[in-house]
């Protein structure tokens, strides 16, 4: 789905740690272009740490408030502070349940993007209220500290530490524990990949299924998108680079990251719950993206791929008004009945 260089197309410069060259990134959607060139007058495509305190304060417009959540009382809304992870502060969980729900409902444990640097449990929870409204859903949404006050591992295991007491107390929240699903974008789709993983491995509570929307998954930041996508679109390999870098610190790109960092490093995706990933063919996620479902076939599992052509990062959130965008939410919808069998 993505555009072939022509023959007449200059390759970028490569570096020398390049296999080859690395050609022009395939066009914008013509109708996402025109609503970029508006974004980009708030949201560079790269930023350096020094920024992160103004992109921060610029992050509180993307989020929502408690009446937008209760949808005129089709929501009761509350936030719990339920214990974290040993030795460290509570989490916190947003929690949005159908006023009219009778019996336990199946559950979105959702986790907020934002690059592992910015955001809360408010942001990006829209689109889960959505499918919750649709399909009769209760919406957990963790709040994890942020990096780089807070590196890793301490994202990953506040939003463990959330799950398994959401599973735990499943019955009190009208929750039916066998049918919960983990769900999240950008760096919360990586947290949501991470997380699948971390419940295998642990024995956690089982997940039915990973809403992996253009996940955050390699620190490695060296794949072709990533360097096609070099101070284009949303979210460049600068800014890439600033996010794992707040996470890792110098560790980020060596040898020893740990797959519940950056789940593109874990060696065994065998035994996973089914996945969504969609990713836009125009962005720096596209390839690690692309090979992370191939390696879930590859293990055996159960996975969907839509690479949607010409799409930005986050291109249905920022200009969820176009065509490709409501065809992109309205995928995932259709992917979630089917898992439900809703």
């Amino acid at each position: 789905m993505t555009a072939e260089p022509t023959a007449s197309a200059a390759p970028l410069d490569a570096s020398p740690a390049d296999a080859g060259p690395v050609y022009p990134p395939p066009p914008f959607d013509p109708e996402l272009a025109a609503a970029l060139e508006l974004i980009g007058e708030q949201i560079p495509p790269g930023f350096t740490p020094e920024m992160i305190p103004a992109m921060r304060e610029g992050s509180v417009a993307f989020q929502v408030s408690d009446e937008e959540l209760q949808r005129n009382g089709a929501f009761q809304v509350e936030e719990r502070e339920v214990p974290g992870p040993d030795g460290a502060p509570d989490v916190s969980l947003l929690i949005c349940r159908p006023t009219d729900a009778s019996g336990p409902l199946p559950a979105v444990y959702h986790i907020h993007g934002g690059g592992m640097i910015l955001g809360n449990n408010r942001l990006g929870v829209t689109e889960a209220l959505d499918w919750a409204e649709e399909l009769g859903l209760v919406v957990v949404s963790v709040e994890y500290r942020l990096a780089p006050e807070h590196p890793y591992p301490a994202g990953i295991e506040d939003c463990y530490a959330g799950l398994v007491w959401t599973a735990g107390n499943a019955k009190e929240l009208g929750i039916d524990p066998d049918r919960m699903l983990v769900a999240g974008a950008s760096a919360g789709g990586g947290l949501a990949a991470a997380l699948a993983l971390l419940a295998r491995d642990r024995g956690g509570p089982e997940l039915i299924g990973q809403m992996l929307m253009c996940p955050m998954l390699d620190d490695r930041n060296d794949s072709v998108s990533a360097r096609q996508m070099a101070g284009r679109g949303v979210w460049d390999r600068t800014a890439n680079e600033s996010g794992w870098g707040a996470l890792l610190g110098e560790a980020r790109g060596g040898p020893d990251v740990s797959p519940y960092a950056a789940p593109a490093r874990a060696t065994d995706l065998s035994g996973l719950p089914p996945a969504l990933i969609d990713v836009g063919s125009a962005e720096t996620f596209r390839d690690e993206d692309i090979a992370y479902a191939g390696r879930l076939w590859q293990a055996g599992g159960r996975a969907e791929l839509h690479v949607w052509p010409g799409g930005f990062h986050g291109f249905d959130g920022f200009a969820p008004q176009v065509p490709i965008s409501q065809e992109c939410r309205a995928t995932r919808l259709r992917w979630l009945r089917r898992l439900l069998g809703a």
